[in-house]
């Protein structure tokens, strides 16, 4: 029987609360696929299109409070529904629910405004990290949804990191030189089809260094650690 090649990856976009997370686990639901994936979108651009809409009715610091509330209501019915919380979303949650209730209970929208900024830099950061010790922590966010091999990982790994970065300082650019009715537009309107665009452009990427079973996964994964392992005579002294 001819060998059936393996279906072509879902383009990355790390799950959760990320250009903002909401923005990066929508573009990757949104090109996923399976009956549960439109449910997953809702619940994770939902919050942002309540804030947009709670802001231009009623202002900034209401429509934070209202982005609280529906973050929280979006993770516990993702937990509901779906039975689990992907971790970016959770994490992004996490972020909106402090920053956000800094900015309510100050009435600084200052808070709001940064969190993107720190969120995106602490995702490049963590990334980083896991580059520099030899750990794909995008293994982790993507669970398995395709695989890859070792240089795949790094390439994809800086990539992500390198438009994190990207993130941050053009939240940093815009929510200083633009209302603050603007920035929410932009926020909403702009980070999702960033996030959208960058995750279609890794799809080269991702068939030039998929493996084509779990199993190729596994062998690279045990050619690694193999690889990564002290010598016997090293672990003997």
């Amino acid at each position: 029987m001819p060998h059936t090649p393996a279906p072509a990856p879902t383009p990355p976009a790390p799950s959760g609360t990320v250009p903002d997370a909401h923005a990066t686990s929508a573009a990757q639901d949104a090109t996923g696929d399976g009956s549960h994936q439109w449910l997953k979108l809702l619940l994770e651009a939902g919050p942002l299109l309540v804030f947009f809409l709670v802001n231009t009715w009623f202002g900034l610091i209401p429509g934070t409070a209202a982005f609280v509330v529906a973050t929280l209501a979006s993770l516990l019915a993702s937990l509901v529904l779906l039975r689990r919380v992907p971790v970016m979303p959770l994490v992004g949650g996490v972020f909106v629910i402090v920053f956000g209730g800094l900015t309510v209970f100050l009435d600084n929208d200052l808070f709001i405004k940064i969190k993107p900024t720190i969120v995106n830099l602490l995702f490049a950061g963590l990334l980083l990290a896991g580059q520099l010790t030899g750990r794909h922590f995008l293994k982790l966010v993507f669970d398995g949804a395709f695989h890859l091999t070792e240089r795949g990982w790094r390439l994809l790994t800086w990539r992500w990191v390198v438009f994190f970065v990207f993130l941050a300082v053009l939240n940093e650019i815009v929510w200083r030189t633009v209302s603050s009715d603007t920035w929410v537009a932009f926020k909403v309107f702009g980070n999702l089809p960033l996030t959208i665009a960058f995750s279609l452009a890794q799809i080269p990427l991702l068939l030039r260094h998929r493996l084509e079973d779990a199993q190729d996964a596994q062998d690279a994964q045990d050619a690694q650690d193999a690889q990564d392992a002290p010598p016997a005579a090293t672990r003997a002294r």
